[in-house]
């Protein structure tokens, strides 16, 4: 699957989501459709973290494009909470040290878990979800991943009373059951300053019409 693809999906529906989030809430057609923004990101992430060549420098560009967008996510949407990128920084750095640790029996359990528990506590976008999530698509097997995320969702349901985050599903089912419109999707070439500069872009925008808007 060309990263390609999932760059340019993941751009669509976040924009998609966020314009819903901002001006539209009472209308679930935006927020469902933006379900699927995340999970692109998760995988993005996921096929980078194969794909790269410079891994320091991969976490270091994760990391500024975290910090840079930080203060334009709190004033778009009112919430003082680490943003996406700041969480899929750190899904990115738990790779790294699961691999790091793999020859150990324990420490790679106990640093998932300890990840998990630091995103669910700490204010961070998504929480321990998105760990497991991105974990779901680094370690299980394509047969299993739709499951797996299915799971992940009623959990999320029970718990946290995450409905509309059900819809997530459709991405991860895009990814394992429909390979040739991903394939045709990634004829689609996104020069790498706009996907990343995007998210911290928009986030911008937003801000700004938002605050005009008000005024």
């Amino acid at each position: 699957m060309k990263v390609s693809s999932i760059q340019f999906l993941a751009m669509l529906t976040m924009l998609i989501d966020h314009i819903g989030l901002i001006w539209f809430p009472q209308d679930p057609v935006w927020r469902i459709i933006g379900r699927l923004a995340m999970p692109f990101y998760a995988y993005a992430i996921v096929l980078g973290y194969f794909r790269t060549s410079d891994m320091q420098r991969y976490l270091k560009r994760l990391a500024f494009i975290a910090l840079l967008s930080q203060l334009p996510y709190q004033l778009a949407f009112h919430q003082l909470e680490v943003n996406t990128a700041g969480s899929l920084f750190m899904c990115l750095l738990l790779l790294v040290l699961l691999d790091k640790w793999k020859e150990k029996r324990v420490t790679p359990y106990l640093a998932a878990a300890g990840f998990m528990l630091l995103l669910e506590t700490l204010p961070f976008s998504y929480g321990a979800y998105i760990v497991i999530l991105v974990l779901i698509y680094r370690y299980a097997a394509a047969q299993w991943m739709t499951l797996f995320h299915f799971s992940l969702n009623v959990v999320s349901f029970m718990v946290k009373g995450w409905f509309i985050q059900l819809f997530s599903l459709f991405a991860t089912m895009l990814f394992v059951y429909t390979p040739d419109f991903m394939s045709s999707a990634g004829k689609i070439r996104i020069p790498r300053i706009i996907w990343r500069s995007f998210y911290p872009l928009h986030l911008f925008i937003l801000a700004v019409i938002r605050w005009a808007i008000s005024s």
